[in-house]
């Protein structure tokens, strides 16, 4: 049973979005991450590949990393990732590897979604231990960014 509101959810989905449309305006693909531990953030994360040079620099992996640094621990067990997007084969997998209890998402990805779209990575328990998700929260608004986003990209 989740024990956490929807207005907590929407509280932090929504400071995800302020990432996701902050790494657009860098001209990245605007996907925004958060990690909470007992209410507080304690990681954020935006994608910066582009910036980076560097294919991992997914939001949702620097999100992780600057959690683990906060708490001086790999180990995010008591901590939930809220990201704009659904997460991709890598970001599943680094989300299984830091056995974050719990994932929320805004727009699903029919095309590389491994959170329940083509994939339910997060949710196998052959990993040893599965991770709740949910999608769809504020997806209208997280699917909107990234349409924008490419529909001015694919003007150039």
């Amino acid at each position: 049973m989740n024990l956490i509101s929807n207005s907590t959810h929407e509280r932090f989905i929504k400071q995800a979005i302020q990432l996701a449309e902050k790494a657009g305006k860098l001209k990245e693909i605007p996907v925004g991450a958060v990690v909470v531990k007992k209410n507080n953030v304690i990681g954020r994360g935006y994608n910066q590949r582009e910036s980076l040079k560097d294919p991992t620099a997914h939001a949702e992996i620097i999100a992780i990393t600057a959690a683990a640094n906060t708490i001086e621990d790999w180990r995010l067990t008591d901590c939930t990732l809220y990201v704009t997007k659904e997460p991709c084969p890598m970001c599943a997998g680094a989300i299984i590897n830091s056995r974050l209890k719990m994932v929320i998402f805004g727009a699903y990805d029919e095309e590389k979604g491994c959170c329940g779209s083509l994939y339910q990575l997060c949710g196998d328990s052959r990993f040893g231990n599965t991770v709740t998700v949910r999608g769809g929260v504020f997806e209208e608004r997280c699917a909107e960014i990234l349409r924008n986003f490419f529909k001015i990209k694919r003007k150039k």
